[in-house]
């Protein structure tokens, strides 16, 4: 009986199936927006962006909003939100500035030092996302009112605790963390990659990971099989009050100061971040790799628009318009699975 030898597939087959598949994952498609971002941006400004030194200064910008959307994406992936990230990070930056700086506007009178300080930004950061974890795991209330409600109150208590006013005066150890850099990297960056790498192996390769994803995905299932949703919830809310902390000492660092401006919007542009990485509001769905080029592409248009001195108006327009193509973008692929 003759054998049925099986021909073998021409190469050009398989790299046409190769690449297929490599197109039709939605990192790629991500790597294609980002790559297409920074074109159209360099394009727009006849290469401004393009420069190695702007290049540079998008991934620091990138740094202390990629920290914030990795804890956003986590709340996200477990079906919460966290909008209280900008007034927790916002309340941390000014009360490290107010605890560091040697100015009148000490809270405490003497500058403490840059260590304890950092350890109580981060302290701080923590105990909020604790509160809202709490809210909604131990309480019941919406993830969205509860958050809400706190971004109200941190941004309140941020403005007292230096009465609004910028604080200056920031010990010159602090300059390293923001400017300084390792073997040629920017240091934001290398903490950037440094938590990203963290939370990679968090949701990859641990139980806590394929938790947060069983709990986004359906939590009654969840509890059936065996896991504490309302821990993993808690949890998650904690995680993004430490990253938020976290930020704020980037930002304190990289500007040298303390403003009620300098994190205006952090909000909206790491949700923004998550949902344009493939992060679903539907919560079960999101990966780390996405959160990344989401960061990246919401970083690439942020600098493009600031080059181009856009007006608040057109930012707020361009941005707003990312994140519904994103929302209906993710709506039509669960709709089609």
């Amino acid at each position: 009986m003759a054998e049925i030898v099986e021909k073998p597939k021409p190469l050009i087959a398989i790299a046409r199936e190769r690449a297929g598949r490599l197109f039709r994952h939605e990192n790629a498609a991500l790597t294609g927006v980002l790559i297409g971002v920074i074109f159209a941006m360099g394009g727009v400004t006849r290469g401004l962006t393009l420069s190695r030194v702007n290049m540079l200064n998008v991934l620091v910008q990138s740094s202390m909003r990629g920290v914030t959307a990795i804890g956003q994406g986590m709340v996200i992936i477990s079906a919460g939100i966290d909008v209280s990230v900008g007034g927790n990070a916002q309340m941390c930056l000014m009360l490290g500035a107010a605890l560091l700086t040697n100015s009148t506007l000490n809270i405490i009178g003497h500058p403490l030092p840059m260590g304890l300080t950092v350890l109580i930004m981060l302290l701080t950061g923590t105990a909020w996302g604790i509160f809202n974890g709490t809210m909604v795991s131990r309480v019941g209330i919406p993830a969205l009112i509860s958050t809400l409600g706190l971004w109200q109150i941190t941004a309140g208590l941020a403005f007292r605790v230096t009465r609004g006013l910028t604080v200056g005066e920031l010990p010159e150890g602090m300059r390293w963390w923001g400017s300084g850099t390792v073997g040629g990297v920017p240091v934001p960056v290398i903490i950037f990659v440094a938590v990203a790498v963290m939370a990679y192996f968090v949701l990859n390769y641990t139980t806590y990971g394929r938790s947060i994803y069983a709990v986004g995905g359906n939590p009654a299932s969840a509890w059936l099989s065996g896991i504490k949703v309302k821990n993993v919830l808690f949890s998650v809310y904690a995680i993004s009050g430490f990253l938020s902390g976290l930020a704020a000492f980037i930002m304190l660092a990289r500007s040298e100061s303390g403003s009620m401006q300098l994190l205006k919007g952090l909000e909206i542009d790491c949700i923004a971040a998550a949902t344009i990485g493939g992060v679903s509001l539907m919560g079960g769905r999101g990966t780390l790799i996405g959160i990344i080029l989401g960061t990246l592409i919401i970083g690439a248009v942020n600098n493009g628009l600031s080059v181009l001195i856009a007006d608040p108006a057109t930012t707020s327009i361009v941005k707003g318009s990312i994140m519904i193509t994103a929302v209906v973008i993710d709506y039509v692929r669960r709709r089609r699975s």
